[in-house]
């Protein structure tokens, strides 16, 4: 593992011949061979792998068993020089015992030892097998060496901890891998023969992200597959990998060769989400901890899915009905818990006032008020363009609002003489005034009619401090304060595909389409937009990903730009991404007084800007070291 955090780890699952040690030894040293070539810190082999899990009654054989110890003697030698930690399953004898176990092996030395807790009955398990919890932690005798014997046992080291449980242990009201987490280990290695029946597969995938979710960990299975006995089942070789409740990698076919799962899992986001759990900090593990040397993590490329947009959590169409419903709810809570029937809001034209006057409509809906009860204003200043004035006042009309125009030039002509300000120079005072006329007007008009002021701020723009303090950086209720910029666009696009807005379609598609500004200075010769936002501040699309891996991972600059380069390969160079990251860190950091008094809002995603229940943050903190680091 390098200083990204990254743990690669392998399912292999080998064509095996039961009862055939040796053959078995070297179908998994060719799996083994390959793993090492992609840079595979451990990999894990299914259940009784070496012997194969059909064996039966040949389990008390002394033949079998001591063929066995033979072929991972075998297995020992040839893998002595190879860096890669392998788990491999096969059975143990303990005095007069014979286990279910699994032994770790790393450049030819046998580490320590495992066995099953949790035997399964309806493969009779118990008529061949004693279960681990009647055998004291210790050594045992395997292929002539004392080796270290335990039940819940975590393997760590500096670049990370691991631990094994085997088959039904998963199933188990508290299963090894619980306690073992609680212990330290981040990444769980499952050993399983699992018989397939129809749904199985699904039902096991279902397990070990539920479980890895539990855990906050890793959890990685390799089920037996092709060569175990046909007679009454069928073993499929079912592999999964999975990370904190997401399935990195899976492979749920029947398939008659040997199969190779890798995936890299990001131990150092599992340790962030363990450090912010309350349940880390309370339990504590009752297992024993085994110090063991883990492979370096040693590739340039990460074996790990880099979103562009990490805030779609499944599917980009229920991500944004999730956003968009979670929204609608709070505005309708807001408004009923203050018997508000009215409510106002200014529409740009642009992309945030759209998503804020769709939610408002839809709540009014769902509340059964009268759309005419929604004000919703449009203020022309210097900077607006026919195209979204055009937008503005038709999105108005076919929602059925209460259409309203008032132009902010007089008042800021009035304003820039009061102070004494030249209109002719187009400073920070000519674009902020702007913003501050027209949040005067809209709360004014809130007061008169009795109504609650609706922002239209983004997450993104309060990450950045793109709003102006105390102008569109205030309101009563901030219904998209919660929404990344990425998101605001998604889900406009969403809500014109929608019945209930058919007749917004052209008007919201066209919204999609122009670029976004804040339209505080003039046109161009052409009355196109000249004040194109992500010139000035950098793309959105980078700065929502930097926003969300910072924040919600806890990660270094360093990292986000090494995730970004594979993210948007093909779109931006490093040294696009770096410069842009870098305006990220010095804007984040300066703007945090503009957050501090932020208004009420919605948290709709993990992460939250608000000083209430999501980002805690001082407004003097430096990001030098930050930029630095870069």
């Amino acid at each position: 593992m390098n200083d990204y955090g990254f743990f690669r780890v392998a399912a292999a699952v080998p064509v095996v011949k039961v009862a055939a040690p040796l053959a078995n030894a070297k179908q998994c040293l060719e799996l083994v061979e390959k793993a090492y070539e992609k840079q595979v810190q451990v990999i894990c082999f299914p259940e009784l792998s070496i012997t194969g899990y059909s064996c039966g009654d040949l389990f008390l054989s002394r033949q079998l068993i001591d063929r066995a110890e033979q072929a991972l003697e075998w297995l020992l030698q040839q893998t002595a020089k190879m860096d890669i930690i392998i788990i491999a399953g096969m059975p143990l004898r303990v005095s007069s015992s014979l286990l279910n176990g699994a032994v770790v092996l790393h450049k030819g030395c046998i580490i320590a030892s495992v066995a099953k807790t949790f035997l399964c009955e309806e493969s009779g398990e118990r008529h061949w097998f004693a279960d681990a919890s009647d055998i004291e932690d210790g050594t045992i005798e395997l292929c002539g060496r004392s080796v270290p014997f335990g039940h819940n046992m975590v393997f760590a080291s500096n670049n990370g901890a691991f631990s094994i449980e085997i088959g039904e242990d998963l199933f188990a009201a508290v299963s090894p891998s619980s306690i073992q987490s609680v212990g330290g280990s981040l990444v769980t290695f499952n050993l399983s023969a699992v018989k397939t029946q129809t749904g199985t597969g699904a039902v096991l995938a279902d397990m070990v992200k539920m479980q890895s979710m539990r855990c906050m960990s890793g959890y990685v299975l390799a089920s037996g597959g092709y060569g175990e006995t046909s007679g009454d089942n069928l073993y499929s070789g079912y592999s999964f990998i999975a990370e904190n409740g997401f399935m990195l990698k899976q492979n749920s076919e029947w398939t008659d060769n040997g199969s190779l799962l890798i995936s890299d899992i990001d131990v150092e986001k599992l340790n962030m989400c363990r450090m912010r759990s309350s349940i880390f900090k309370e339990l504590k593990g009752n297992g024993i901890t085994y110090s063991v040397e883990i492979p370096d993590w040693r590739a340039e490329q990460p074996e790990y899915p880099v979103c562009e947009n990490p805030f779609v959590a499944s599917s980009v169409e229920n991500t944004c009905a999730e956003t968009f419903a979670i929204q609608t709810a709070a505005l309708a809570t807001r408004m009923k818990n203050i018997s508000a029937k009215k409510a106002v809001i200014g529409v740009s034209g642009g992309l945030d006032s759209t998503l804020a006057l769709l939610v408002i409509a839809k709540t009014f809906d769902m509340m059964g008020l009268d759309r005419k009860g929604i004000v919703a204003v449009t203020m022309p200043g210097f900077g607006t363009t026919g195209r979204t004035y055009n937008n503005a006042l038709e999105l108005m009309k076919v929602l059925g609002t209460d259409v309203r125009e008032i132009s902010i030039k007089d008042a800021c002509l009035q304003h820039f003489s009061d102070i004494g300000h030249n209109p002719e120079i187009k400073d920070v005072v000519y674009e902020n005034s702007q913003a501050r006329e027209r949040t005067q007007i809209l709360m004014d008009l809130a007061n008169k009619e009795n109504a609650l002021v609706i922002g239209t701020g983004d997450m993104s723009e309060l990450a950045l401090g793109w709003c102006t303090y105390n102008g569109d950086q205030m309101s009563m209720y901030g219904v998209n304060a919660g929404v990344p910029k990425t998101m605001v666009r998604m889900i406009v696009e969403y809500a014109a595909g929608r019945d209930e807005f058919v007749s917004a379609k052209p008007y919201l598609l066209d919204v999609v389409a122009t670029p976004v500004s804040p339209e505080l200075l003039p046109a161009d010769s052409n009355g196109d937009i000249n004040q194109k936002t992500e010139d000035i501040v950098g793309p959105y699309e980078l700065h929502d990903f930097f926003l969300y891996h910072l924040l919600k991972n806890g990660f270094t600059p360093e990292k986000v730009l090494y995730l970004a380069k594979y993210a948007f390969a093909g779109q931006y160079n490093e040294e696009t991404i770096k410069g842009w990251l870098k305006v990220f860190l010095r804007r984040f950091f300066s703007q945090q007084f503009k957050r501090s008094c932020m208004p009420d809002g919605p948290q709709v995603f993990a992460i939250s800007l608000s000083p209430r229940n999501g980002w805690r943050f001082a407004s003097d903190v430096s990001s030098a070291e930050w930029i630095d680091s870069l």
